[in-house]
């Protein structure tokens, strides 16, 4: 136990700004073929319509498109929550939210992280002899011992949380529009509503800071650098690895320097989804040149688009939600309708997954976990349970049954962050719990929109909507607890626009079913070994390189 601790305190203390200082790429004993390399890529903020494959009107990601034609794309694949923090969190765990203690975002002043005693892929991987890698996001606690570097990461290079909860000096494309982070001994600026502190945004190697303010202009290429060479000294060992890539994109701001998207005569997001294309063709390519017939690739995203970004936001393709868009607020990021949950998600292996297949298996970022930890010959961690599935079977066997029930946790538009209050079951979904903002309780739907803006307008301040899930309009629908639920039949009404009738046969045989995967999920969890995260802020836990500099400059610019 003592090893790792031991050698992140070198990293610390002797990182001299090589590129892997104490990264252990040595020979082990094991061939390579034995053990399969696996990349995972996961972008942020990505809406399901944003892939061309999936969605003709999309033409910014020929690569992506190339990947699915080179291998297997998900066209019924989901994020295990609809926001960032719980649904990287499921992905390196394998367990939903109210196992691992993740319901909600971290912030950048949160002393804790994902629990420590939480085991991640990452960890699984490189007690069985791997060299593991970050490269981006990371967002699940980054003071003290939840770092990556001590949560099996050899190696990390990235942002510790979203790239818009700090200022720089190239804000890049927002809405509203952020200002650029103070200089010198000028006053601390007035922020715009969802901009954040004076804190600039740091930029980590290993354990140390290494820019900050970030220069969001270059971030896409120094990715696209760091993992290509990680992935070429990887290969040239003889170990396998582990590559995450967290991905800044599709997140606001949105780069400006993108070849700009005015003189390209493209809208920001349609100049960033190329951009991230494009950073994606360059880890596809080093793969293939060095390490082809033995890495597995896997390309998905954490959550859907995030609707109040307006012209920033990705597309949700056929899945609008329109049921709560009639209500008012989104049906996008944070929420558990179709758009906040279904993302793009592409699986490549030459000579092991099959080429130019659609797979309809209904599958998840949960799997993502206990698929590799099988394939790389491992064990799944003891005294837990999980809610992933390895799906072997599907990419390799051709099977199309993935999961029969999936839960889609509540991630910050209504209800408690974390319950399952929405389920999947085979091709019908139920939600115990609609609407946008978690402060307003309004019971069971019995008002049109006028009462229920006057109801609005009459309540205390305290119960004003603060947070949840805005539409681009900022309008945000009324919480509505539906017992017994709302079901659709996503078979034909992927838009979830109308669901059944309450009297209908159809309703009443899946009502039964739905209530004992909900009931038996949750008595599994009432059983199970399950983490609880510490949420509890200090301001002086904020990165900061410099404390003496306005904005915790690292160097005047």
């Amino acid at each position: 136990m003592a090893w790792p601790f031991l050698k992140v305190l070198l990293v610390a203390v002797s990182f001299l700004g090589c590129l892997y200082p104490l990264v252990d790429f040595s020979f082990s004993g094991e061939t390579r073929d034995q053990k399969p390399n696996f990349v995972i890529i996961l972008a942020d903020d990505m809406g399901w319509g944003d892939l061309g494959a999936n969605w003709a009107e999309t033409k910014d990601t020929a690569n992506l498109d190339k990947m699915a034609a080179e291998g297997m794309r998900f066209v019924d694949f989901h994020a295990a929550a609809s926001t960032c923090s719980p649904s990287r969190a499921a992905l390196l765990t394998g367990r939903l939210g109210l196992r691992n203690g993740v319901p909600r975002n971290f912030a950048v002043t949160s002393v804790g992280g994902l629990p420590l005693n939480e085991t991640t892929l990452a960890e699984v991987l490189q007690r069985a002899g791997y060299v593991t890698g970050l490269i981006g996001k990371w967002h699940l606690g980054h003071h003290g011992s939840y770092h990556p570097n001590f949560r099996g990461f050899d190696y990390y290079f990235g942002i510790p949380y979203s790239h818009d909860m700090g200022c720089t000096d190239t804000p890049g494309y927002n809405h509203p529009p952020c200002p650029a982070c103070p200089r010198g001994g000028r006053p601390s600026r007035n922020l715009e509503k969802g901009c954040y502190s004076d804190v600039a945004l740091p930029l980590y190697e290993n354990l140390n800071i290494v820019e900050q303010p970030v220069n969001l202009s270059g971030l896409a290429q120094k990715y696209a650098e760091k993992a290509t060479q990680f992935i070429q000294r990887a290969s040239a060992s003889g170990r396998p690895f582990l590559l995450y890539v967290g991905l800044a994109h599709m997140h606001v701001p949105l780069s400006r320097n993108l070849l700009s998207a005015e003189a390209g005569g493209r809208r920001p997001y349609s100049a960033a989804l190329r951009e991230m294309d494009s950073l994606v063709g360059q880890i596809k390519d080093k793969v293939d040149l060095t390490s082809k017939n033995n890495t597995f690739l896997w390309f998905t995203g954490d959550n859907g688009p995030w609707a109040q970004k307006c012209e920033l936001a990705g597309s949700l393709g056929p899945f609008t939600g329109s049921w709560q868009t009639r209500q008012g607020g989104s049906s996008a990021k944070q929420t558990t309708w179709e758009g906040g949950h279904r993302v793009p998600a592409l699986a490549y292996w030459p000579n092991r997954i099959p080429i130019n297949v659609t797979s309809a298996a209904l599958l998840s970022v949960l799997d993502i976990f206990p698929t590799v930890v099988a394939l790389a010959g491992a064990s799944l961690p003891r005294g837990r349970r999980f809610d992933g599935l390895d799906a072997s079977e599907v990419l390799f066997g051709g099977a199309q049954a993935g999961h029969r029930v999936l839960f889609h946790p509540n991630s910050g538009a209504a209800g408690e962050d974390g319950a399952l209050q929405t389920v999947r079951l085979e091709q019908y979904k139920a939600f115990f719990v609609t609407g946008c903002s978690q402060h307003l309780q309004w019971g069971r739907p019995k008002h049109g929109p006028r009462r229920r803006a006057q109801h609005a307008r009459a309540l205390p301040r305290s119960s004003a909507p603060t947070g949840g899930a805005r539409a681009c309009d900022g309008s945000v629908g009324p919480e509505w607890h539906h017992e017994p639920p709302l079901i659709f039949n996503l078979d034909g009404d992927v838009a979830e626009a109308a669901p059944l009738e309450r009297g209908s046969a159809e309703y009443q045989r899946v009502l039964p079913e739905v209530r004992a995967a909900l009931s038996g999920v949750l008595e599994d969890i009432a059983g199970d070994s399950v983490s609880r995260a510490d949420y509890s802020q200090d301001p002086s836990v904020a990165p900061c390189c410099n404390p003496h500099q306005t904005a915790c400059r690292c160097r005047a610019a």
